[in-house]
């Protein structure tokens, strides 16, 4: 079986927000697909500090590469040896490449079973006032100007026309950076939320305003996850 095991949006997150199943689904298995091995290691230790790990067997899944060097992960899933497939934040397979592995899974006939857990852009979503009802979660933004700028009057043209908020991250050292472009290029009326250390016990930040409100209003982003909603 591959377990979908979400992880923490921050470590500072109190242990009992989540349901005490993950930590035994972590102790089923010392398998693990992941994205990073430092951040893995901490979020299994979160969860089962009792886990040993010299015995974990960590298996990179590389987004730029469907195969990312996983024939042998994939030889044990499919000769019946359990895994569990972490994200760095939240629920697996979003933002992320684990659903490399989902889709083997089903290619190979070998039950996937998802976790409940965190999800970013949809705690996000709840918290912003924006329409709930229809929406567009749109990963990360393009890193180049031009092709930024472009993107973003895309997604606000399809916010005024559709009403479907639009939903989307950034690496968090250029948090500040995509702020300043949203207020740079976003009409003055368009509502932008800002949601940012979810979860955090003490520092969690959410707030909705126009973006001409944004514009007399800098947040202090700079590396701190942060999720970014436009609305109507």
């Amino acid at each position: 079986m591959l377990f979908l095991i979400p992880a923490y949006l921050s470590p500072e997150t109190p242990k009992n927000y989540f349901a005490p199943i993950i930590s035994e689904y972590i102790l089923k298995t010392d398998y693990f697909f992941v994205e990073n091995e430092k951040a893995a290691r901490k979020i299994i230790k979160y969860f089962c500090p009792e886990k040993i790990q010299a015995e974990l067997k960590l298996f990179i899944v590389d987004k730029y590469s469907e195969k990312s060097d996983l024939e042998e992960a994939q030889k044990l899933l499919k000769s019946g040896v359990d895994f569990g497939l972490l994200s760095d934040a939240g629920l697996p397979c979003i933002g992320d490449p684990g659903n490399i592995m989902v889709e083997f899974c089903h290619q190979n006939n070998i039950k996937v079973i998802p976790i409940n857990g965190p999800s970013s852009f949809v705690l996000a979503l709840i918290a912003s006032g924006l329409n709930g009802q229809e929406f567009t979660f749109n990963g990360y933004l393009p890193i180049e100007k031009g092709e930024r700028k472009a993107k973003i009057n895309l997604l606000e043209n399809l916010v005024q026309k559709s009403g479907f908020t639009q939903i989307f991250m950034e690496t968090p050292y250029r948090n500040l950076s995509l702020f300043d472009d949203l207020c740079k290029y976003l009409s003055p009326q368009t509502k932008l939320c800002i949601a940012a250390n979810i979860n955090h016990p003490t520092n969690e930040y959410i707030k909705t305003l126009m973006v001409k409100n944004w514009k007399k209003e800098k947040p202090n982003l700079h590396k701190i996850p942060t999720v970014f909603l436009i609305g109507k």
